[in-house]
């Protein structure tokens, strides 16, 4: 059986994606620091309990995996985010930032794309619409997010070459616990906000085109743009 790791897995859009991949038929590593309310019954569904910010337990964790089984899609799904004025973000929230959003994919990328290119597999970053503008009181944010998505765009034309996929999925807000920290979150009504299972659905979408084509990039928004402060 086909094997993907997916970060960030516990919970949102990447347990939504991990299910998709489960239907596709792969047997799925699912990043996270906490299980304890995931109810995924599956035996393709590999829990692997992990704090990110922890890189040198990450790339070990990887290695065995990839002893065992054969990666042929490699999800960079975990996020983190921290808003407010930059000058009142600490060190520790910035650290975390950088490391979980773009540290990681670069890492994990790194350690797998020789699997990757044996298999003409799949890269897919989850980054974000912040990728794209300006972001007032989310200045650190979306540089991680921006950062992600311009390394997508330098790798595909270095890796394309060898059948690699690599596809980037920048969504608006979207109905998760994501913005616990934020001080706001998604509107009310389903008009104002993404589910994570139609992120999940574009991921289907891209897995399931002919080889030889590639969909580099898909954006997501709710048709109303509102917000709510918490």
């Amino acid at each position: 059986m086909k094997a993907a790791i997916v970060t960030g897995a516990s919970s949102g859009i990447g347990l939504e994606i991990s299910k998709i991949l489960i239907n596709n038929q792969y047997r799925v590593y699912g990043i996270g620091r906490d299980f304890n309310e995931c109810n995924l019954p599956s035996e393709d569904f590999i829990k692997v309990s992990l704090d990110l910010t922890k890189t040198s337990e990450l790339i070990t964790r990887i290695k065995e995996i990839r002893k065992s089984d054969e990666i042929h899609i490699l999800i960079n799904n975990a996020g983190v985010g921290y808003f407010g004025p930059h000058e009142e973000l600490n060190p520790g929230k910035i650290h975390e930032m950088v490391t979980v959003n773009l540290e990681t994919p670069l890492v994990l990328t790194q350690l797998l794309l020789r699997d990757l290119k044996k298999f003409r597999g799949y890269i897919i970053n989850i980054s974000s619409v912040t990728a794209f503008k300006s972001n007032t009181h989310g200045c650190a944010y979306g540089a991680t997010k921006a950062g992600l998505s311009s390394f997508s765009d330098s790798l595909f034309d270095e890796v394309r070459k060898y059948g690699v996929k690599v596809i980037t999925i920048h969504p608006d807000m979207t109905r998760t616990n994501f913005y616990r920290n934020a001080g706001f979150c998604e509107g009310i009504t389903e008009d104002t906000y993404v589910k994570p299972e139609e992120v999940a659905d574009s991921v289907d979408f891209i897995l399931n085109q002919r080889e030889g084509m590639v969909i580099s990039e898909i954006t997501l928004k709710p048709q109303k743009h509102q917000i709510r402060k918490l």
